[in-house]
C-alpha cells in the first residue's frame, strides 16, 4: 500500500494580523510546519499552534526562515552558511521550548521560503541546514524538496530526511519550484491540483512548466496555509487519496 504525509505551513499569524485557517486545516493534515517568529508567527501563535497540533495528534515541525517579516521570508538574503545554521538553531530552539512545555515531541524541521529554495540549490547552504538540525537532535527529520541538495546533504551526514512535493506550486524542469515572481507559479485550480498530486504520489512524476515530465519522490505533500484555496485543496486531496487506496500518515 502507498502511504503519503499531508503537511501544511502554519502558525503564520503575527500580533493583530491573522493569516490562514489553522484551526480548520490542522485537523485535516498529518504534519504541520510551524513558523518560528523570523518570517512569521510570534510566541503566542507558536504556543497555540503546538497546542492545536497536540489536540489533533498531528506531527509538529519547526519552520525556520530568514529574518524577514516584511517579505514573509520569501526574499533571498546574502547569508553565509554559518549565519543560516545559527538562524535555524535559534528558531528550532524556540519552538522546541513550546513543544517541551506542551509535552509534545518535535518531529521535523523544514526551512521556509527563500531559505528553502536557496538551500535546495546550494550545497554549502544545504549542508549548513542539515548540520544545524543534526547538532540539535539527530533524530529529527529534515523535510526538504524532493531531489534537492538538502536531501543530498542529509543523506551524507546520516540525518533522517523526507522528500516533499507541492500540491499548489508549479515546477521548473530542474525540479525546483517556479519563482513566485513569475506567472503561473501558484496553482489555484482545484482539479489541476488534485490530478498533479495523484500522479506525484502514484507515479513519482510531475509535468514541469516546460511540458517535460520530471521524476520526484513524494513522502510528503505540502499545501501552503496562506494560499486562498488551502482548505478546499486539503479536503479534496484527502478524499482523493483515500478513494484511491492511498494511506495518509506522518512520514
Amino acid at each position: 500500500m502507498i502511504f503519503a504525509d499531508l503537511n501544511s505551513d502554519l502558525g503564520e499569524s503575527f500580533g493583530a494580523y491573522k493569516i490562514g485557517a489553522d484551526d480548520k486545516i490542522i485537523p485535516l493534515v498529518t504534519s504541520v510546519n510551524i513558523a518560528c517568529g523570523y518570517h512569521a508567527g510570534d510566541p503566542l501563535v507558536m504556543q497555540k499552534s503546538v497546542a492545536l497540533a497536540k489536540q489533533y495528534g498531528v506531527s509538529v515541525g519547526a519552520h525556520p526562515g530568514f529574518p524577514d517579516l516584511l517579505g514573509f521570508g520569501r526574499r533571498n538574503m546574502n547569508a553565509s552558511p554559518a549565519e543560516v545554521k545559527a538562524y535555524i538553531q535559534y528558531q528550532v530552539g524556540a519552538l522546541s521550548a513550546f513543544c517541551r512545555a506542551a509535552g509534545v515531541k518535535l518531529h521535523h524541521v523544514k526551512p521556509h521560503g527563500a531559505m528553502y529554495n536557496m538551500a535546495g540549490a546550494d550545497y554549502k547552504l544545504a549542508r549548513a541546514v542539515a548540520e544545524a538540525v543534526a547538532e540539535i537532535d539527530d533524530s529529527l527529520v529534515l523535510l526538504a524538496l524532493s531531489g534537492s541538495e538538502m536531501i543530498r546533504a542529509a543523506n551524507e551526514i546520516g540525518l533522517p530526511c523526507a522528500s516533499e512535493v507541492f500540491a499548489d506550486r508549479h515546477y521548473e524542469e530542474d525540479g525546483s519550484l517556479r519563482a513566485r515572481s513569475k506567472p503561473d507559479s501558484v496553482i489555484h485550480d482545484e482539479e489541476e491540483c488534485i490530478s498533479r498530486v495523484l500522479r506525484m504520489v502514484t507515479e513519482g512524476k510531475v509535468t514541469a512548466v516546460t511540458g517535460k515530465d520530471i521524476d520526484l519522490r513524494a513522502d510528503s505533500i505540502c499545501v501552503h496555509g496562506d494560499t486562498p484555496e488551502a482548505l478546499a485543496f486539503i479536503r479534496r486531496i484527502r478524499e482523493t487519496l483515500e478513494k484511491n487506496g492511498i494511506g495518509i500518515g506522518a512520514f
